[in-house]
């Protein structure tokens, strides 16, 4: 059997914390984007702001597409589960504009943080000293 190094499995350590992470933003969202104050969606609103934040704070910090990647499945995973219709029938996640936008928005967002270039930093050319 190979032998896995420390590394490979640190890093995939750090890809099921990001899942989790994911998963427990995503259930937070799916659960408070319904939440109006007057006639402002500020559930939907935090919700939309909150996911994209973590999905690409996990990107900056880690350098890992993966990472980002695993942060964005565990969100679509909660809003996937929590969107079905419940054993009493009741439905988190209704067919509404709103739900429609939450659900859209969450796989949209991942796509656009794990698909953006990886910035270069290009350093200036060293003179020889002749």
């Amino acid at each position: 059997m190979a032998r896995v190094s420390r590394a490979f499995l640190i890093r995939i350590a750090a890809w099921i914390v990001a899942a989790l992470v994911g998963l427990l933003y995503g259930a937070a969202g799916t659960i408070g984007h319904a939440y109006f104050w007057g006639a402002v969606p500020v559930g939907l609103l935090l919700a939309m702001v909150s996911v994209a934040a973590i999905v690409l704070a996990v990107r900056v910090l880690t350098h890992d597409r993966w990472a980002a990647l695993a942060t964005g499945l565990g969100a679509m995973l909660a809003t996937l589960v929590l969107s079905g219709e419940g054993p009493g029938g009741s439905v988190v996640v209704e067919a509404s504009t709103l739900g429609l936008v939450w659900t859209a928005w969450v796989p949209l967002v991942t796509v656009l943080v794990v698909a953006w270039p990886t910035r270069v930093v290009r350093r200036p050319a060293v003179e020889s000293a002749n």
